[in-house]
């Protein structure tokens, strides 16, 4: 993917890591940058075409799509966490998070589709999670939509290869946005995740991992679960029963 000179979309452009993909995006020469989010008014990026875009309506995809029908760069960023538990949160909010990362993402994809398809074939990067291949209690309902959004993202990225378009997932740790503030815990610089990315995107990858975090996770994929989830085992051992 040349980024220079591409027409790009990014979700959730208002803040966190849209906001940096946007402005990153400027800086490496795009033709242009629809910066999306579902309150535009709050994207004040200087420079950008600002769009109304709520990646849950379908109506207001489609009319985003007819807005941007030359882009060739699509960045699905936007997304929620109500750090909600699978057995004890609220079965609403647990909806909400698969509606988002799931649903909106394709919905968002299937509405540009035909417009990469148009322009040559262009690529899409969906920003995934390292919560894509392990689940961590207490955001529960956030791993499993990103679970599922990383099997959207491969299923997609067969049906899509047929048209030229490349899709790429990005995977990432804990990174310092709006989403994790007050979490006490090791931070991601979204400028180098979102660097990472687009060099990612102009190498040719279609998985692209932001962070040694990341790498670790993906490596122990094939070991036995015990390894990613210790602390189950502990509770069977505490409790007498395995």
């Amino acid at each position: 993917m040349k980024i220079a000179d591409s027409v790009a979309l990014v979700t959730g452009a208002n803040r966190g890591i849209g906001r940096h993909f946007a402005r990153q995006l400027l800086q490496r020469g795009v033709a242009k940058v629809y910066a999306t989010a579902r309150t535009p008014e709050l994207v004040d990026i200087p420079g950008v075409r600002v769009l109304r875009l709520d990646i849950t309506d379908p109506a207001s995809v489609a009319a985003a799509a007819a807005d941007a029908g030359d882009i060739t760069l699509l960045i699905n960023n936007a997304g929620i966490a109500t750090h909600q538990k699978l057995v004890t949160g609220e079965l609403e909010k647990i909806r909400l998070e698969m509606e988002t990362h799931y649903f909106g993402t394709l919905n968002v994809v299937r509405a540009f589709a035909p417009a990469l398809a148009r322009n040559g074939g262009g690529a899409i990067l969906n920003v995934l999670s390292l919560l894509s291949w392990v689940s961590h209690d207490g955001a529960g309902a956030y791993s499993a939509a990103k679970a599922a959004q990383w099997s959207l993202t491969n299923g997609v990225r067969l049906e899509l290869a047929r048209q030229g378009t490349t899709v790429a997932g990005l995977h990432l740790g804990g990174t310092d946005t709006d989403m994790m503030a007050g979490l006490d815990v090791e931070k991601n610089d979204p400028a180098d995740v979102v660097r990472a990315a687009l060099d990612g995107l102009e190498a040719g990858e279609i998985e692209i991992l932001a962070d040694e975090n990341t790498v670790q996770v993906k490596a122990a994929l094939s070991a036995d679960p015990r390894v990613l989830y210790p602390q189950a085992v502990q509770g069977v051992d505490a409790g007498g029963s395995r």
